[in-house]
């Protein structure tokens, strides 16, 4: 049994809290823990705008705070984001996602990643390969 506590990891566990352009994200679980997909809270600041494609990965999000909005970049289709909404990019959908208000995120990914990545220019995370 893994248990683990998002407090102590912020005061404890720098390598589990990775931080880029406008967004924090406290790794709870990571490939490493053997579960298949890894487990992230994450804070994307109010005002902030962040295009993402994920060809590597898929990801669910479930938002917990804040307000927002998610755009599919092959529809155009815009959805809201506020407490309650998940979302499911399915399809390594390349998306926009802006914060009108701070969102604070419960993020899964797989397959996992191992807790170092960024961002690359394309808005993808590098492959375990390829890491």
């Amino acid at each position: 049994m893994i248990v683990r506590d998002f407090n102590e990891i912020t005061k404890n566990d720098p390598d589990r809290v990775v931080s880029d352009a406008q967004w924090s994200s406290v790794r709870m679980l990571l490939a490493d823990d053997n579960m298949g997909f890894s487990f992230h809270i994450t804070f994307l600041e109010a005002g902030s705008e962040h295009t993402f494609h994920y060809k590597n990965h898929f990801e669910s999000v479930y938002c917990m705070q804040g307000s927002g909005e998610i755009t599919d970049l092959a529809t155009g289709t815009t959805y809201p984001i506020r407490p309650g909404v998940m979302y499911a990019l399915d399809q390594h959908d390349k998306h926009t996602l802006k914060a009108h208000e701070e969102l604070v995120m419960a993020c899964c990914f797989n397959p996992p990643v191992t807790g170092t990545e960024v961002h690359r220019e394309d808005g993808s995370y590098a492959a375990a390969e390829e890491a």
